[in-house]
């Protein structure tokens, strides 16, 4: 690999930079993920939604305290400001939780981007070196023309081999984006379903009473 890497030339050293920031990128985002799932706990969501149900407020901040649980965060969120703007507190967690959830991905986005042109500039620089070698000693030493040859083709394939594992990371840590954007939505949609009935049944009776 150190052979490769000298033959690769000067381009080499800015692709080991992308290749380190794509896997502290990757590492990071994997432990987070799994401390994630670690403390997704949903017999509490659906206490929650159940005691949301029965109006029984100070049971539910009794019973999530202590939760880690993205989605038992928002729904508290709601349930806290649900005299002033449920919907909206929500909304503001959920931007705030996938903001989390996308932390350092355009980083990786970057490298994914970034790693393939800088191969095809080593690419470029390895052919121009061949090239200028041929012209200044014709083939009296095929070892030159060969160097820059091989120069191009490490960087290409370099630059290819960060992309392209890079690339299918960033498109599983998108999608369990996506998964859990959707299971919040389908909770907080629940949660403000069950507020709205609780409301309106509190209105009837209200009118029945005067």
């Amino acid at each position: 690999m150190v052979e490769y890497f000298i033959k690769g030339g000067p381009v080499m050293y800015p692709l080991l930079a992308c290749s380190i920031l794509a896997l502290t990128v990757v590492i990071e985002r994997t432990i987070f993920w799994a401390r994630e799932d670690l403390h997704r706990n949903q017999p509490l969501v659906d206490d929650v939604l159940e005691l949301c149900r029965r109006a029984d407020w100070e049971a539910v901040r009794e019973r999530v305290r202590g939760s880690k649980d993205y989605v038992i965060r928002i729904l508290v969120n709601g349930v806290l400001h649900r005299e002033y703007s449920m919907t909206k507190a929500m909304e503001s967690a959920t931007a705030d939780e996938i903001k989390r959830m996308r932390r350092f991905l355009a980083v990786l986005d970057t490298m994914i981007t970034i790693a393939p042109l800088l191969g095809i500039l080593g690419t470029v620089t390895g052919i121009i070196t061949a090239f200028e070698h041929i012209r200044v000693t014709g083939m009296e030493q095929p070892q030159e023309v060969t160097a820059g040859i091989a120069q191009a083709l490490i960087t290409t394939a370099a630059g290819l081999f960060i992309a392209i594992p890079s690339l299918i990371l960033y498109n599983h840590f998108n999608a369990r984006v996506e998964n859990a954007a959707l299971n919040i939505e389908k909770y907080t949609t629940s949660l403000e379903i069950v507020y709205e009935k609780l409301r309106q049944t509190n209105t009837i009776k209200e009118g029945e009473s005067s």
